[in-house]
């Protein structure tokens, strides 16, 4: 079974209040979706938490379903899709650990992740799980 994962991290002001939002679909039904506010951070720092925040979501779901056999990540951080896939330097120290927790939870899901750079408009449920938290009071 493949899976589908939206994910998208953003800040109010750079670095500004910021949250993440995932959700994560199977034949177009909701397997799971959040939300999380972050506190004051960068853009980039949210959009890298958002995939280690899914990531830790979906190994829990991954140890209750084994029946899943690929994911397909879907952000539009071109960034950060890039940079997971080794083919953009990581020049910024901390967001290099972010990365190197990235892969580290993906070598423990042991099965293959493929990430794709969309436009912004293809991930406006993500971003709306992102603006949800924001808002909340």
């Amino acid at each position: 079974m493949k899976l589908c994962v939206f994910s998208d991290g953003g800040s109010r002001g750079n670095p500004g209040p910021a949250a993440v939002g995932v959700v994560c679909y199977q034949d177009k039904k909701i397997v799971f979706e959040f939300g999380k506010l972050l506190g004051e951070t960068t853009n980039n720092v949210a959009e890298y938490t958002a995939v280690i925040e899914g990531l830790k979501r979906l190994q829990k779901l991954l140890e209750s379903n084994s029946g899943v056999t690929q994911v397909l990540w879907q952000l539009d951080s071109k960034l950060v899709v890039e940079q997971l896939a080794r083919r953009w330097k990581i020049k910024e120290p901390h967001l290099q650990q972010l990365a190197t927790t990235c892969w580290q939870a993906l070598d423990e899901l042991k099965i293959p992740c493929t990430f794709v750079h969309i436009p912004r408009e293809k991930n406006s449920y993500a971003d709306g799980l992102v603006n949800t938290a924001l808002d909340a009071p």
